[in-house]
């Protein structure tokens, strides 16, 4: 690390990326620091610098005792073991240690006490909520939330007919045919069930009434009048509920009935051309379906305005996602179970394609990660009525 570098980063202050100690006394509290790091993004620890951003620096005595306590630090108190790289930074003639932190590959991580750390900020902060926890292990591909059994569920809550429909349609062959086991078992092995509960994968996928024990994870639709959220007065709006194919097309339907369809050139007795993409449409709502945080208890909304549309799934996106990258098709599979079947059940293509396909069809789509509520929002700008159309046809 350069010098100025450092020297700009002690001037900002600290903050989820860097902290400043002007010393360290042991393992335990070094290893903390170290676990939030590891658990969020990755950062530095400066040591040698006070919280007031005072150069004070190190004796070589100090920097020797200071990497025994993180080589035991980052050896015998974390949970799995990490490496970090340390480096002396001199500034104005006074050695500062510099502790490289990078993101986790193999989270979480924890203390010896099994506590869990992350930043919160300048300072970190203990994980104790179980949905946090949840979503904690969710990041480092732990745990997958569609995997989770529904607990007061059984086999006879699955939609036989529509699974009947989707196997015969995937396998050419019909699920009660002896050459298979029974449906408890043939489910379990299909990893939609465990030990005669419906998991979650399983329910909204094929369930008969998904919203009896899952009401939250449904699609909250509203038009309103004018562009403000705040607005009392709404043309349409619908709780749509069912399985996932269902929500679906039902969020379609709303879409399409709540947009216009205007004349571009073409004969008079036409339908006229929907105002935006009926392929972008498509892409950013399954996504939204398929992709959202299932550990967060609340709905996908569907929002029209007057002059936007937008899209908003529970869930900010997954570990080193960003808004520019999804742009070209990277992509990190939240609910792997759903996604696999997804594309045999909805128009669904998988392999981070949808983003670029729906960007492809209706140039000027906006995306937001909001990392501080926790939603991923999709804006869809809307053509006045007097506009010329932006998207192919």
């Amino acid at each position: 690390m350069e010098v100025l570098e450092l020297l700009e980063i002690i001037d900002r202050g600290e903050d989820s990326r860097n902290q400043f100690k002007e010393t360290v006394t042991g393992a335990k509290k070094l290893g903390d620091e170290i676990v939030a790091f590891s658990n969020s993004h990755g950062g530095i620890i400066v040591i040698g610098v006070t919280d007031r951003r005072e150069l004070k620096g190190l004796s070589a005595a100090e920097i020797n005792r200071i990497n025994q306590h993180v080589s035991n630090a980052t050896t015998n108190n974390i949970r799995p073991a990490v490496n970090v790289e340390t480096e002396i930074v001199p500034i104005e003639k006074k050695n500062m240690l510099v502790i490289h932190v990078r993101e986790g590959v193999n989270k979480p991580y924890c203390d010896n006490d099994g506590a869990y750390w992350v930043k919160n900020g300048a300072d970190k902060r203990k994980v104790t909520a179980p949905e946090a926890l949840q979503r904690l292990f969710q990041d480092g591909r732990k745990i997958y939330a569609d995997n989770t059994p529904v607990e007061g569920t059984t086999i006879n809550d699955l939609n036989r007919e529509k699974f009947n429909k989707y196997f015969k349609r995937v396998y050419d062959k019909n699920p009660d045919d002896k050459e298979f086991p029974p449906i408890e078992k043939l489910l379990e092995n299909l990893h939609l069930a465990k030990g005669g509960h419906l998991n979650l994968g399983g329910l909204l996928l094929f369930g008969k009434n998904p919203s009896r024990f899952l009401p939250v994870f449904i699609i909250k639709a509203v038009a309103f009048f004018g562009n403000s959220l705040a607005g009392m007065d709404y043309r349409d709006s619908e709780d749509i509920e069912g399985d996932l194919e269902t929500q679906f097309n039902n969020g379609m339907d709303f879409l399409l009935r709540n947009l216009r369809k205007t004349q571009q050139g073409q004969n008079f007795n036409s339908l006229g051309i929907l105002e935006v993409s009926k392929i972008a449409l498509e892409e950013v709502l399954q996504n939204a379906l398929i992709h959202r945080d299932y550990f967060r208890n609340s709905p996908v909304r569907l929002l029209i305005f007057d002059d936007r549309i937008e899209i908003l799934s529970p869930g900010k996106l997954p570990n080193t996602l960003t808004v520019e990258n999804i742009k070209y098709g990277y992509s990190v599979i939240r609910n792997s179970l759903i996604a696999s079947f997804a594309g045999k059940i909805l128009p669904f293509r998988g392999l981070g394609s949808g983003i670029i396909r729906a960007l492809k069809e209706q140039p000027g789509i906006k995306f937001y990660n909001d990392t501080e509520s926790e939603q991923f929002k999709v804006v869809i700008p809307r053509p006045s009525p007097d506009q010329g159309l932006t998207i192919k046809e």
